[in-house]
């Protein structure tokens, strides 16, 4: 059940048809990132940059694709205008983010959280949202280009036909697609445990039918999560990069983007993936400046501020969340020979987590 207030309910703007997809704006390329969830970190935007020229640089031009929420955290102008004047030059759709930036009126953080996350964390994002919202009004252009950004878009990959949402199949802020909603995990972003009650299999095999594409590619619920399902006797996927610029598991720092491509290679770093219908997806690991973020983000948000309340303890060490958990299905995870022990995972002494910059 949702709230009622401001953060915790759905403005009716937000809300679209699954059909609507059939309709939104297509872009074609060989391989892309789908980056969702920057939330103003500059450096993992560099980060995300470097390894495009990475891939350029062994011949595999990479699309970028940013699906919304790349504000939150960048309050300072030099953060809010480097991330906008740089992401807007890419495939882009709004976040709930973006939308309540350029909405007329105050409309809180749109993140439409549902009933089982607590109040107290609803409330700081809208006080996240009110300090964001007066930064952006130094620069009214971006503003105005916000507000223009369409609510979804195709990506057609191999001549395969991707749905690039921010939250799920018929809403802008909507969590039919958390990791909570698609599996049975005892996890959330906020760290409240959710009620246990996934998104009916009916439902979403109408949301492929009626969007007519492959795979949704979604963010917005803040932890990443890929499974696959049967529809109409063909796999389809829902992939979501949980956050690009924020730690995505246990023990860790780095954020996480989907990979999306022709080639059926998996990446070296890929996370886990699966290829579907001749195109591959995989989840990468974005390892940005992760000392040089928090020492950034304690300089903006100082403790006792909403953001630091909210956000600083998983910035620095991670959520209650392992990587095992983000896969679900026919998922697979790649091979863990590189990734250190403890990889995704709380450990009980809280001695032993990752406090960089602490």
């Amino acid at each position: 059940m949702l709230g009622d207030a401001q953060g915790a309910s759905c403005s009716p703007q937000f809300r679209y048809a699954p059909g609507a997809l059939r309709n939104s704006p297509l872009t074609e390329a060989h391989s892309a990132y789908v980056i969702g969830g920057l939330y103003g970190n500059v450096f993992a935007l560099r980060e995300i940059l470097r390894m495009q020229r990475a891939e350029a640089a062994m011949g595999r031009e990479v699309a970028l694709a940013f699906n919304g929420d790349h504000n939150w955290f960048d309050i300072d102008a030099a953060s809010f205008e480097e991330i906008n004047t740089t992401v807007l030059k890419h495939t882009v759709i709004s976040g709930n983010v973006e939308c309540s930036i350029a909405a007329p009126d105050d409309v809180g953080c749109g993140c439409d959280y549902p009933g089982y996350v607590n109040p107290q964390v609803v409330d700081w994002s809208n006080e996240i949202m009110t300090q964001l919202r007066r930064t952006a009004s130094h620069f009214p252009d971006i503003v105005r280009q916000l507000g223009m950004l369409p609510m979804s878009r195709i990506l057609s990959v191999g001549g395969q036909r991707i749905g690039i949402v921010h939250g799920d199949a018929e809403s802008l802020s909507g969590w039919s697609f958390a990791a909570e909603c698609l599996s049975p995990v005892a996890a959330s972003c906020s760290g409240d445990k959710p009620p246990g009650h996934l998104t009916p299999e009916g439902d979403i095999a109408t949301f492929f039918r009626d969007a007519d594409v492959l795979a949704f590619a979604s963010s917005h619920t803040c932890l990443p999560h890929a499974r696959d399902f049967l529809v109409d006797g063909s796999q389809r996927l829902i992939i979501n990069n949980g956050a690009a610029g924020m730690a995505n598991f246990g023990g860790t720092t780095h954020g996480v983007i989907t990979r999306i491509s022709v080639d059926q290679m998996p990446p070296p770093n890929s996370l886990y993936g699966a290829t579907i219908a001749g195109v591959r997806f995989d989840a990468l690991p974005v390892h940005f400046d992760a000392s040089a973020w928090i020492d950034h983000f304690a300089s903006v948000w100082p403790t006792g501020t909403p953001a630091h309340r909210s956000y600083f303890d998983r910035i620095r060490r991670g959520p209650n969340y392992t990587l095992e958990q983000a896969v679900s299905g026919n998922i697979s995870l790649i091979s863990a020979v590189d990734r250190p022990p403890g990889y995704g995972e709380i450990e009980a002494d809280a001695e032993a987590l990752v406090t960089l910059g602490a």
